[in-house]
């Protein structure tokens, strides 16, 4: 058994395939008839934004790497040009099912419900006159169409952006015969029209921008006869370069780069299905792609803008029904945020548990004349955040307030150039943390003065300081004035904004310096204690599981009679069930009403548990190349609470939860003639009531 290579191919899931294997579980959400109607449709267009960021970052890295030549592989052994021919392959299927569904699932049930999303043929001659005078006044005078010849050669096509390509027969003013053009819909145009009761069956009926414009394509070019229009959209590098060894001065950087991403290399082109094949490949052709890059689709190229219907709809029958976040009892009997954490720790379990705490202590921080300091990093906060406020109110007041900003937060890397220079307008210190090293730990640390000594109040979590996420997503929050967890987050904070070695952390673990090797010794621990006939035990729980040498750990770990528990959300590159090698190891994951985030590692040594909740998830980039925070559950309480919360609902459900197979697919747990358990239903039963 021993003898077995634990760095075999065979034993490692590629990273980028089981991704699409996550997309593939949201799209069966889509399907679940027991999730409310609009939410089924809103899981349809989460699963073709999660596609796009897929497009966007992972395959065109991996296009990158082609191009350059790389024939470098991860653990599985296979090459970019490989693992983007198997892409292409799952990817076309999951494109088929989205648009399946679609059409013939959701489109009839929404329906049903007297919400009804309109296509050409069925629209009576009173609805035909509205959508006229609606494309005569709202959309002609944006519409700028473009006709191809010499003068006018292909336009410049921005990243994700709706656009048609026409055909034309006939002669312009000018004489000129190109016989094609190209329209683009402006990003103001809404892509769904919400139409008027008083000309539709009902009150929710809707037609997309898309037959509008294809209706009335002709009166863009008068004298000529439109014989096609057909919509496509191009998906483009979203990635950002910026050369961490040339750069001095990142925020201008970042600058400068931010408008070249929306005309970054192509890597996807999407057409409506019915676009004939010469003018496929014709847009092939001006974006620089293969066949191997075409998708066609039957129905809108962006089916993420449909998530606006549920907005639109006022159906609380067809959405989950709200509930009202709890809240500590310790916080409702004691106004006093401080005066309560001096009694113990609080650990927050969002969504379930309120996000009101945290910006509680934020505003208390601010408005407390024996507060001296605020120190906190931000990596997304949203609009219009009432974190931001908080930390803007105790700049101005005189607190010391600075703040650790993440400017490469992907896709957010505008928002948070703003948000710098809105809290130094405030007063603010902002600094950018550590050039080539992602800040990416969740840290709040206030400083006090109570008598005649300091006292350091911290917050750590697991998710973004971002209120709107807080009810959309699993993440868990610990308050404490734990001293040396207080002097370890000081520590941290010199690191980040100062210059100086690596202080030695008394409780947290950090990434990039000591995460992974207690990782490692804490697994080989639980190893150590089987192999003397032991009972040894590791849950972790994640939204990705990729390093190797902690994969391989975990393999000895299980060949020695580990139990090991792995509820992976998203990414495993782990292969359980593999004779000899992993059959002792387990590995789940739960799709369902929120996105489940959090970072558990549960350790049984020895019976004296060691359990850490974290901000990294077991990826190379989180443990190498991030600023990253773990820290220790050590109060009873709170440790009772996580395990008996965060961890025994989510190893017992049979609803939501896919258990991965060894040839790396998922299986959904069914609950048969046991009675039905879903982590999050028991946890909203148990918080909210």
């Amino acid at each position: 058994m021993d003898d077995i290579n634990l760095k075999l191919p065979e034993l490692y899931i590629n990273r980028e395939l089981s991704l699409l294997e996550f997309n593939r579980r949201v799209i069966d959400q889509a399907k679940d008839e027991t999730v409310p109607l609009l939410e089924r449709l809103r899981f349809l267009c989460i699963a073709s934004t999660n596609l796009d960021e897929f497009f966007e970052i992972r395959v065109a890295g991996l296009k990158q790497q082609v191009r350059y030549g790389s024939v470098q592989t991860g653990p599985d052994n296979l090459s970019p040009t490989e693992v983007l021919k198997r892409i292409r392959e799952t990817a076309l299927q999951l494109v088929d099912e989205q648009y399946c569904i679609l059409n013939e699932i959701l489109i009839p049930e929404l329906s049903r419900q007297r919400i009804n999303i309109l296509r050409r043929a069925y629209w009576k001659p009173k609805l035909s006159r509205w959508i006229r005078r609606y494309f005569t006044s709202e959309l002609l005078p944006v519409l700028s169409p473009i006709g191809l010849d010499p003068a006018h050669p292909f336009p410049k096509v921005m990243n994700k952006n709706l656009y048609f390509i026409v055909s034309l027969d006939g002669k312009d003013a000018f004489g000129r015969e190109s016989g094609l053009a190209i329209v683009q819909a402006p990003r103001s145009l809404p892509r769904l029209v919400h139409l008027p009761a008083d000309i539709c069956n009902g009150p929710h009926d809707f037609v997309l921008l898309s037959s509008i414009i294809h209706a009335h394509v002709g009166d863009l070019f008068p004298g000529m006869k439109a014989t096609g229009c057909y919509q496509f959209r191009v998906t483009r590098d979203g990635d950002l370069f910026v050369d961490d060894e040339e750069v001095d001065d990142l925020l201008r950087a970042l600058e400068g780069e931010l408008p070249t991403r929306r005309f970054n290399d192509a890597v996807r082109l999407e057409v409506a299905d019915n676009c004939p094949g010469e003018l496929s490949n014709f847009l092939l052709q001006q974006f620089s792609l293969t066949t191997d890059d075409l998708y066609q689709v039957n129905g809108p190229v962006n089916l993420g803008r449909l998530t606006a219907i549920p907005d639109l709809v006022d159906r609380p029958d067809l959405i989950y029904p709200g509930f009202t976040p709890d809240l500590p009892p310790r916080l409702v009997k004691q106004g006093n945020i401080f005066d309560t954490l001096r009694n113990g720790d609080i650990l927050l379990m969002h969504p379930f548990q309120s996000f009101a705490p945290v910006i509680d202590f934020l505003r208390q921080a601010a408005a407390d004349p024996d507060v001296l300091s605020i120190k906190q990093t931000l990596y997304r906060t949203g609009d219009d955040s009432a974190v931001v406020d908080a930390l803007k109110q105790a700049a101005r007041s005189g607190k010391e307030v600075t703040v650790v900003i993440e400017l490469r937060a992907r896709f957010d890397e505008q928002a948070n150039i703003e948000l710098a220079s809105d809290l130094q307008e405030a007063g603010a210190h902002v600094v950018y943390g550590v050039v080539g090293y992602k800040t990416h730990a969740k840290m709040i640390m206030v400083v006090r003065r109570e008598g005649r000594s300091l006292r350091r109040y911290v917050h750590l979590g697991t998710g973004n300081y971002h209120a709107r996420t807080a009810r959309l997503y699993t993440d868990y929050g610990l308050l404490t004035c734990d001293k040396a967890v207080g002097e370890d987050v000081n520590k941290m904070f010199h690191q980040l904004t100062g210059l100086g070695r690596a202080g030695r952390l008394k409780k947290l673990l950090q990434s990039p310096f000591t995460l992974h090797k207690s990782i490692m010794q804490f697994i080989q621990h639980e190893q150590s204690m089987a192999e003397q006939g032991k009972e040894a035990r590791i849950i972790a729980k994640m939204n990705a599981l990729v390093e190797p040498e902690i994969i391989r750990a975990l393999y000895a770990a299980s060949q020695a009679g580990v139990k090991i528990d792995l509820i992976i959300r998203g990414i495993c590159s782990l292969r359980p069930g593999v004779k000899g090698v992993s059959e002792n190891i387990k590995v789940r994951s739960i799709v369902g009403r929120f996105l489940e985030h959090t970072r558990i590692y549960y350790f049984l040594n020895g019976g004296d548990e060691r359990i850490y909740c974290s901000s990294a998830d077991w990826m190379p980039r989180n443990l190498f190349h991030r600023v990253e925070a773990c820290f220790p559950i050590e109060e009873k309480r709170t440790r009772d609470q996580l395990v008996q919360y965060g961890l025994q609902p989510y190893l017992s459900d049979n609803c939501q939860s896919w258990m991965l197979q060894s040839d790396g697919s998922y299986k959904r747990n069914r609950p048969g003639n046991h009675k039905s358990r879903a982590a999050q239903q028991v946890l909203l039963d148990h918080y909210c009531g």
